[in-house]
C-alpha cells in the first residue's frame, strides 16, 4: 500500500512541469506543421512521435530527469529506424581492421541521414522548453518566439498560418495561467488548498475566459488593420506593397500533396503515387554497355492503397557486405537451370546526386570497378539478392561514385518454359508478392475477365500487359479531378483512365497479385538514348546494323521509369512493360523470332436495353428530338478525347514504325509555326532545332531527342518497330505541350 501512494505521489508531483512539457509540446507541434510543403511524410511521423512519446514519458515515468533521457533517446532512434530506409548491416570481424568499422558505423548510421539530425533538435527542444521555461519571463520569451515566426511566416509566404497562430495563443494564454497559479500555489499555500476545495469552479472559470479570448479572435470579422507593423507603413509610404518572397497569398490554405514530383526524376517518396509532372531533359548518367537494357534501381513490395512502400521483410532481408572486386554475388538465378546473356556496363554520373543504389541492367552478379583505379568498394556497400539492389551507403565518407563498372547477367526470354512453369512452391514468397489491403472488388473482376481465356500465369500476366498499353493513354499531366475511388489502381481503371508509368506498373503489379500470381513494383531508368554522330551527313548507325543495342546511352531525369516483375517457378522473376510506347529489351534466344505481344481479348459492347413504352401515348416528338440532341451532344463532349483518338489510330493504321515517326515529326513542325517557331526555307531541320534551342533554351534537350529519333527512322536502315514509334510519338506530343 505504501509503495502504491508513494508511486501515486511522484506520479502527481511537479504538476506545473508536466503542463509545461505538454504546452511546449502543443506548441512545436503547430510551428513544425507550418513546414507542410518542405518536410518529407517520414519527418512528419518521427517529429510528432518524438512529442507524443516525450509528452508521455514526462506525465507517466515517476523517476529522476536523468533516467528518463535515456527513455526519450530510445524512443527517438526507433522512430528513425523505424521510418527511415534503414536496413541492419553485419558488424565486421575483429580481424577488418579500423577502416572496415569506419565504414560500417558510416553505413549504419548514415542510413538515419537526414531525420536524425532534424528529431535531435526537436527533442532538445522539447525538453529544453519543458524543463526550464518555469519563469513569467521565460514563458513569455518562448511563446512569443513561436508566435514572431509564425506571423512572419504568415506575411512572407503564400500560405495561411491562422490555424496554428490561433491554437498558439491559446497555449500561451492557458501557460500563462498555469505559470501564474504555480507561483501563487509556491507562495500562499493555503489559499491554494481552500482553492483545491472547490476544484470545478476553479478550472470552469479558466476554460470560460480563455474559450471567451478564442472564439472573439475566431468569430469577429475580417477588417483591415488599424495599426501596421512599421516595415508596411514605410513601403506604402513608397507606394509599394509589402512583397510575399514566395508567391501570392491563397484565399484557403487549401491541403496540398507533399509528395506530389513537379518534375521528372527518380523520386524518393512512392508511398502517394499520383498528380503530374513537368519533363525535366537534364541529363543524370551516360552508360555504355555490351547491350541496351532497362537500368534498375529499387523495388517496393507493399502495396498501401494509395502507393508502395517497403514490406517488413525487405526491411529484415538479410545483406552480403564487404564485396570484392570480381566477386561473384549471389542470386536467385543459382541454381535455376535458365539461359543468360552477360551486359557489362559502365556507368558515368553526370548530376552529383546522392543515390540509394547502383544502377544496373538486372541481375547484377560482380563489380568491376569504382571510379576507375584509384577507387575501391567500401566495405558498407550492400547487396541485397532477394531484392536485387546493390544498396550504396549515405555516408559523408563515401559519396556517390562518379563512375562504375558492373556486369549483370540478364536471363533469356523462353516464352514456352514460362508457359510451362508450375506454381510457385515457396510459401514465404508466395505470401510475400501476393499481398494486397482491401482493394474495391471490380479490380479483381477485371483481371479475371481479361485473363479469363489464358491457359497458364505468363500468358495471363501478356494479357494484362496487353490490356493496359492499349486501353490508356499516357500522358504526363493527368485529370485527377476525376477522381473519387480511394484506391489508387481502381481509380486509374475506372475513373482517370490516362496517366504515366506509375499509373500502368501499379496496376499490373495490383492486378497480377489479385490472380494469386507473385508480383514486385520496379523503379529505375528506361535506356536513354544515343547521340548522333556524323559521317559525311550520314548517321553513323544507318552504315552497321546494331541489334544488341550496344553503345552509349544519354540518361535524363526524363528516362526515371517504373516497370513490374513476375516470379515463375523454376525461372525467376521476369520483367513486364506495361505503359503505352514502351518496349523491354529483353535477352531473346539466338534462333528466336522477335516476341509478339500477347493478342488482347475483344472487348463486347454492353447491349442497349430495349425502348420502354411510356404511359399516356408517349411523349411529344419535339421533345423526344431535343432529348435526343441533348443526349449525342453531351456525348460529343465528353467522348471527344476518345474519338479523336480513334481518327488518330486510323489514320496512322497502315504506317510502319519508321513511317509513324516522320508523321508525328511533321505534326510537330506544324504545331512549331502556329506558335511561333518558323523554319527559313534553305534551313534543314537540325539548323532549324538548333535555332530553335538557343531561341528557347528550355526545350533544347527535348529537341535533341526528338530530332535523334527523327533521324534514326528517316535516314537509318533500322527499322523501328510499333512499340518505338510509338514511344517516340509520345515523347513528340509531349515537347508540343512546352512549345505552346
Amino acid at each position: 500500500m505504501r509503495t502504491s501512494r508513494s508511486f501515486l505521489s511522484a506520479l502527481f508531483r511537479d504538476g506545473y512541469g508536466k503542463l509545461a512539457h505538454l504546452f511546449a509540446a502543443i506548441l512545436l507541434w503547430q510551428w513544425f506543421d507550418s513546414l507542410d510543403d518542405y518536410w518529407w511524410d517520414e519527418t512528419y511521423a518521427i517529429v510528432h512521435g518524438i512529442l507524443i512519446a516525450g509528452v508521455i514519458i514526462e506525465w507517466l515515468v515517476p523517476a529522476p530527469r536523468w533516467l528518463r533521457l535515456p527513455l526519450h533517446i530510445i524512443v527517438m532512434l526507433y522512430l528513425n529506424i523505424r521510418y527511415s530506409d534503414f536496413h541492419w548491416q553485419p558488424m565486421p570481424g575483429a580481424a577488418d581492421g579500423l577502416e572496415a568499422w569506419r565504414d560500417w558505423f558510416s553505413y549504419v548510421f548514415g542510413q538515419l541521414d537526414p531525420f536524425i539530425w532534424i528529431s535531435a533538435p526537436v527533442l532538445a527542444l522539447f525538453l529544453f522548453a519543458g524543463a526550464f521555461t518555469r519563469t513569467r519571463l521565460q514563458v513569455t520569451i518562448f511563446v512569443g518566439a513561436c508566435m514572431l515566426s509564425l506571423a512572419v511566416l504568415d506575411s512572407f509566404t503564400p500560405i495561411y498560418l491562422w490555424d496554428e497562430i490561433a491554437w498558439s495563443i491559446f497555449v500561451g494564454l492557458a501557460w500563462f495561467v498555469a505559470e501564474h497559479y504555480s507561483r501563487f500555489k509556491q507562495k500562499h499555500p493555503e489559499s491554494w488548498r481552500h482553492i483545491l476545495e472547490y476544484p470545478l469552479t476553479f478550472i470552469v472559470s479558466v476554460v470560460f475566459v480563455l474559450g471567451i479570448v478564442m472564439a472573439s479572435g475566431l468569430f469577429v470579422p475580417n477588417i483591415q488593420p488599424i495599426l501596421k507593423d512599421p516595415y508596411t507603413v514605410w513601403m506604402e509610404a513608397k507606394g509599394k506593397t509589402v512583397p510575399s518572397f514566395v508567391g501570392e497569398k491563397l484565399e484557403a490554405r487549401m491541403p496540398v500533396e507533399r509528395n506530389q514530383d513537379t518534375r521528372s526524376g527518380y523520386s524518393r517518396e512512392d508511398g502517394e503515387l499520383g498528380g503530374g509532372f513537368e519533363f525535366d531533359y537534364s541529363e543524370v548518367m551516360t552508360v555504355t554497355t555490351t547491350k541496351r537494357s532497362y537500368w534498375r534501381g529499387e523495388t517496393k513490395n507493399f502495396y498501401t492503397g494509395s502507393g508502395w512502400e517497403e514490406s517488413s521483410a525487405e526491411n529484415n532481408e538479410r545483406a552480403v557486405s564487404g564485396l570484392t572486386m570480381g566477386e561473384q554475388l549471389p542470386s536467385q538465378l543459382d541454381g535455376l537451370k535458365v539461359e543468360t546473356e552477360e551486359i557489362t556496363q559502365t556507368i558515368t554520373m553526370i548530376r552529383e546526386d546522392w543515390y540509394p543504389v547502383l544502377f544496373g541492367a538486372a541481375t547484377i552478379r560482380s563489380i568491376r570497378s569504382i571510379d576507375g583505379e584509384e577507387g575501391g568498394i567500401p566495405y558498407s556497400l550492400a547487396w541485397f539478392s532477394q531484392s536485387g539492389e546493390l544498396r550504396w551507403p549515405r555516408s559523408d565518407r563515401t559519396p556517390y561514385p562518379d563512375t562504375y563498372s558492373l556486369v549483370s547477367e540478364v536471363p533469356v526470354l523462353d516464352e514456352e518454359k514460362l508457359q510451362k512453369a508450375g506454381p510457385v512452391r515457396n510459401l514465404n514468397l508466395l505470401s510475400e508478392y501476393t499481398q494486397l489491403p482491401q482493394i474495391p472488388a471490380r479490380v479483381q473482376e477485371l483481371a479475371h475477365e481479361i485473363t479469363a481465356d489464358a491457359e497458364n500465369d505468363y500468358d495471363r500476366v501478356r494479357l494484362l500487359e496487353s490490356y493496359l498499353k492499349s486501353n490508356f493513354q499516357y500522358t504526363n499531366t493527368p485529370d485527377t479531378s476525376l477522381r473519387t475511388s480511394a484506391d489508387f489502381v481502381d481509380a486509374f481503371l475506372f475513373e482517370v483512365q490516362e496517366g504515366y508509368c506509375d499509373y500502368y506498373s501499379t496496376a499490373l503489379a495490383v492486378m497480377t497479385r489479385s490472380l494469386g500470381i507473385p508480383a514486385r513494383w520496379v523503379k529505375g531508368y528506361s535506356p536513354g538514348t544515343m547521340p548522333v554522330e556524323f559521317y559525311s551527313g550520314i548517321p553513323e548507325y544507318a552504315q552497321e546494323f546494331n541489334p544488341s543495342g550496344s553503345g552509349t546511352y544519354t540518361v535524363r531525369n526524363a528516362d526515371a521509369h517504373s516497370w513490374v516483375e513476375v516470379y515463375f517457378e523454376g525461372y525467376g522473376w521476369v520483367p513486364f512493360e506495361p505503359t503505352a510506347g514502351f518496349t523491354y529489351p529483353y535477352s531473346l534466344p539466338a534462333d528466336a523470332p522477335e516476341t509478339e505481344e500477347v493478342a488482347q481479348p475483344e472487348e463486347t459492347e454492353p447491349a442497349a436495353p430495349a425502348d420502354a413504352e411510356t404511359e399516356g401515348g408517349g411523349i411529344p416528338l419535339v421533345w423526344s428530338m431535343t432529348g435526343l440532341a441533348l443526349v449525342l451532344g453531351c456525348a460529343a463532349f465528353f467522348g471527344r478525347h476518345k474519338a479523336a483518338a480513334m481518327l488518330y489510330q486510323f489514320r496512322v493504321r497502315s504506317l510502319s514504325g519508321n513511317q509513324l515517326i516522320v508523321y508525328e515529326m511533321e505534326r510537330f513542325l506544324r504545331y512549331c509555326r502556329k506558335h511561333g517557331l518558323d523554319r527559313s526555307d534553305n534551313e534543314t531541320l537540325r539548323e532549324s532545332f538548333a535555332r530553335w534551342s538557343r531561341e528557347r533554351s528550355s526545350l533544347a534537350g527535348e529537341l535533341e531527342e526528338i530530332l535523334a529519333l527523327f533521324e534514326r527512322a528517316k535516314y537509318s536502315a533500322v527499322e523501328s518497330s510499333r512499340e518505338e514509334a510509338e514511344r517516340a510519338a509520345v515523347r513528340m506530343r509531349a515537347a508540343r505541350e512546352h512549345v505552346g
